[in-house]
């Protein structure tokens, strides 16, 4: 029996009509649609932005990804995931693998496709590309990325948030992930640099409670999941390009 195959498809942020048109065209003829989610008993996020284009005949399977830095347990939860979507697809079905934003950008399709590829070595996989998070928050912040010849750096934004300090230094556009509750660290780095009033927040772009801020010194002493589904856009001119 023939090997179905597997597509990776990102959703975009979170607006059902960023999904792009190929994404729906599949999502609306697959019968096998696995959505990945955090933890038991939550919706998956992917699954709620592509809901309605799904065809509602579809069989939709969850895995769970959970949110941990426990490598150990992550490589579980992959493998695990890689043998039931396997095995569906070892049946003859296609399958259509959801994930927010962009498949190949901090996703964990990425993870996922290589998991498939020990257990499927010649699996048929073909990805389908999403609008990333922060090109809908710069679309909504009428925030230019790239300009001129400066640089654009991407800083998924980690513990000790040295990275992001480094990138500020650099200069140039900045494009600050996965924020989550590094938020008061990273103000007090764009603060100090004096790049705080050249930067965006932007949160939960395309959603219904997407928020858009400007003035970054707002978010002091906020909820610890302010930073949640965020992103910070800062620009800052280097000397050749004021």
């Amino acid at each position: 029996m023939k090997t179905g195959t597997l597509y990776g498809i990102g959703v975009g942020p979170g607006d059902p009509d960023l999904i792009t048109v190929k994404a729906a065209k599949l999502l609306a003829e697959s019968q096998h649609v696995f959505v990945p989610k955090a933890r038991k008993g939550s919706e998956s996020l992917a699954l709620t932005i592509a809901r309605k284009h799904i065809n509602p005949e579809a069989e939709i399977h969850e895995v769970l990804f959970p949110m941990t830095m426990d490598r150990d347990e992550l490589e579980a939860h992959w493998e695990d995931s890689a043998r039931v979507i396997g095995e569906v697809l070892e049946a003859g079905n296609d399958v259509c693998f959801l994930t927010i934003g962009d498949a190949f950008l901090y996703s964990t399709y990425i993870y996922m496709l290589q998991a498939l590829k020990r257990r499927i070595p010649d699996i048929q996989a073909v990805t389908v590309p999403g609008i990333t998070a922060f090109s809908a928050a710069a679309a909504l912040a009428e925030f230019p990325v790239g300009r001129g010849k400066e640089s654009v750096t991407i800083v998924p934004t980690a513990d000790d948030l040295e990275e992001v300090r480094q990138a500020v230094s650099r200069g140039g556009t900045i494009i600050l992930m996965k924020i989550g509750k590094r938020l008061g660290g990273i103000l007090d780095i764009l603060e100090n640099a004096g790049a705080l009033g050249k930067s965006v927040f932007v949160s939960h772009a395309g959603m219904d409670d997407q928020r858009i801020e400007t003035d970054l010194s707002k978010l002091r002493g906020e909820e610890a999941d302010t930073g949640y589904m965020s992103i910070i856009l800062v620009r800052i001119k280097s000397e050749k390009n004021q």
